[in-house]
């Protein structure tokens, strides 16, 4: 990677510089690093990201005789998206969550390149620039939303390829009933791992492609309804196969060597449509680059200034390492977050509310290791006539990156749940305190099961639904009130054999107002 990047002419005061910038970099966005290699690259639909540092020093390497022979203008207009990651930096620290620093990182390194060698050299490296954002893992609440929508399409698609073939079957949901077997499109079947991958090589193909600009966006878009289609035909042959030659061949081998069947026939597929397209409309048009020259300089970034001006070169680099260093400093050395305890502890909370009864239940320490709250409760009540509710709360004393709430839509997914019906409702309390607090709600089920949850986050005085919102809230509160303390609820009740969900849906209001006026007893104001 060195040596590719060594064909690239640089002063070696270039290469001082840029290693005290990898050493501030490094400083500063070293959890966020940590936390994308270590964790965000092993999640399976993410381990492609291993290779795009790879490839985006090659795309640069590949861009080197453009680079060596194109001018180094000093632009202050770099400060831009420099000022802009900084910010997203603060967001993103403050607000608990990583997504945010990786785009903050992009931008910084971005500003660095156009303040010190100007926009030129931007333009020729537009692209690899641009598949540096592909490494960046989307949050799993993002992922977990595209998976559900992927879920659905996939097994739609896989019903009406199994029916093309001669078979019977139905779906509900995301279940597909063969008779003999039902096959349950879970989110390992969603095809997201396939996907991005998929979208990622086309991005590589296009960007190769001898051809007109429209034929290379007709290309990359082609790659998500081929990663769909591929990724049903997957499911639909895992019936197909399950039928002839029984579960050993369906779920083992065929299972785990699909995946690379369906990469292999998307590149295939891709292939094929740059050889149709090539033939469409013809032309001597060649790969699109994009010239530099002093002049679009100009156009480009209005307070350019000479690359001969010394002074201005040194005033570039030590604003840029006095914002880097202040960055590193306050946020490693300031605690913005003060850990508030909870009012009353949860083992304090009463098991009997009303006609509810409740016993305990006690969480895995696999759970515990891996979800960092300060305290919990789970319980499940019953009331006189014997139905259940069960009862979650988890409360945080200080949100931070890797140790803050985890949305029930993230991991309600993964646990085989299908959201049916899902948005936010408003229960009417009752009372000395009458009001309402606006609740998410959604009817879940798996194959057998049938459920209503209510979740909503208490966070210091305030109730929100959305965990952007509590993004937003915990990174205010940081730098207002030093707090990003908060709490996740969750009820969730089954709906029982001939029940209707309007019954369901009456015993959860119930509880909820039952135990709401309680709760805020336990949590800080």
């Amino acid at each position: 990677m060195l040596k590719a990047l060594q064909d690239i002419r640089i002063k070696p005061m270039g290469w001082v510089k840029a290693g005290i910038y990898a050493i501030i970099l490094a400083a500063v966005y070293y959890s966020a690093l940590e936390w994308m290699v270590m964790h965000d690259w092993y999640r399976e639909d993410y381990t492609h990201c291993f290779l795009i540092p790879f490839v985006v020093v090659y795309l640069i390497w590949e861009k080197r005789e453009e680079l060596n022979a194109s001018p180094s203008l000093l632009s202050w207009t770099g400060l831009v998206p420099f000022l802009i990651g900084v910010f997203l930096f603060w967001l993103g620290e403050l607000s608990g969550e990583y997504f945010t620093m990786y785009i903050s990182l992009w931008f910084v390194i971005i500003g660095l390149i156009w303040m010190h060698v100007g926009w030129i050299k931007i333009k020729i490296m537009w692209f690899p620039l641009v598949m540096m954002l592909t490494m960046f893992p989307f949050p799993r609440f993002v992922s977990t939303k595209i998976s559900l929508q992927l879920q659905l399409i996939s097994s739609k698609l896989g019903i009406w390829m199994v029916h093309l073939y001669g078979m019977s079957g139905y779906r509900e949901g995301n279940v597909i009933d063969l008779g003999f077997t039902q096959l349950q499109v879970v989110e390992a079947c969603s095809g997201l791992r396939y996907l991005i991958p998929i979208i990622v090589l086309s991005l590589l193909l296009a960007y190769f492609f001898k051809a007109h600009m429209w034929k290379r966006i007709v290309l990359f878009l082609s790659s998500i309804p081929v990663a769909i289609v591929m990724n049903s035909l997957r499911i639909a042959l895992t019936g197909i196969l399950y039928s002839v030659w029984g579960a050993k061949v369906a779920e083992g081998f065929f299972h785990g060597f699909s995946g690379w069947l369906i990469f292999l026939l998307a590149l295939t597929f891709l292939l094929i449509e740059m050889f149709i397209l090539s033939k469409v409309l013809p032309s001597k048009g060649s790969r699109f680059k994009v010239q530099g020259s002093e002049s679009e300089e100009g156009n480009g970034s209005r307070f350019k200034v000479q690359g001969s001006d010394t002074r201005t070169r040194v005033y570039v680099f030590v604003v840029a390492i006095i914002l880097l260093a202040a960055t590193a400093v306050l946020s490693k050395g300031v605690e913005f977050r003060e850990k508030i305890p909870i009012a009353k502890s949860f083992n304090q909370f009463p098991t009997e509310i009303g006609e509810w009864k409740g016993t305990r239940q006690t969480m895995e320490q696999q759970y515990l290791n891996v979800l960092f709250f300060s305290d919990y409760i789970i319980a499940d009540y019953r009331n006189s006539q014997g139905k259940e509710v069960s009862f979650y709360v988890a409360y945080y004393d200080s949100q931070r990156k890797g140790e803050s709430i985890h949305s029930p839509e993230s991991c309600l997914p993964g646990s085989g749940w299908v959201f049916r019906q899902s948005g936010t409702t408003n229960i009417a309390l009752a009372g000395s305190n009458p009001g309402s607090v606006s609740v998410n709600r959604a009817f879940m089920e798996k194959p057998g099961v049938k459920e209503l949850v209510y979740f909503w986050f208490p966070m210091r005085g305030r109730v929100l639904t959305k965990l952007w919102e509590v993004k937003v809230a915990n990174f205010w509160d940081a730098l207002t009130k030093q707090r990003t303390d908060g709490a996740l609820v969750r009820v969730i009740t089954p709906v029982y054999q001939n029940e209707k969900i309007e019954e369901a849906e009456g015993r959860l209001a119930g509880f909820t107002i039952e135990i709401v006026p309680i709760l805020n007893g336990f949590l800080p104001k």
